[in-house]
């Protein structure tokens, strides 16, 4: 939990980002609403999250999910938001599917890409190796030979 209650708000740009981008062009907001609506978002933010874990209590889990969030949503009587929160969420999802698919490609094409190189690097280590047991086996055969005579 937060010590100090300016832990508990979100960060100004973005506040300032979200509130630009709510508002037509030319419409100036004063350092004081600015403050007003990002107390506002976190106070909003804390009471979602404290809904939404209610849920996940009931449940008897310790991971906050969507479906907590989208019920806490409608206890606190947002239920025109949910549709639209439905939405951003499956729209986020494709996102990371997408994410993921492109990731998993292009790791299979490295490692298509450096088959053959590793390959013979681990060709080149087993050979080195080899000759290093070789250089090891000669010092202790020196050694012994040192010994008897």
């Amino acid at each position: 939990m937060a010590e100090r209650p300016e832990d508990l708000n979100l960060p100004n740009a973005v506040i300032t980002r979200i509130i630009k981008e709510a508002l037509p062009d030319g419409v100036n907001v004063s350092k004081e609403a600015r403050r007003a609506i990002s107390q506002a978002a976190s106070v909003f933010v804390l009471y979602a999250t404290s809904c939404a874990n209610n849920f996940a209590m009931k449940a008897k889990r310790k991971t906050l999910n969507a479906g907590d969030v989208m019920a806490a949503m409608e206890e606190m009587e947002f239920e025109r938001f949910l549709q639209p929160l439905r939405e951003a969420l499956e729209a986020y999802k494709k996102g990371q599917k997408g994410k993921k698919e492109a990731s998993e490609q292009k790791r299979k094409d490295k490692e298509k890409k450096n088959g053959v190189d590793d390959n013979d690097k681990s060709r080149e280590e087993e050979e080195d190796e080899e000759e290093r047991m070789d250089e090891e086996q000669d010092a202790e055969n020196e050694e012994e030979d040192e010994v008897e005579n």
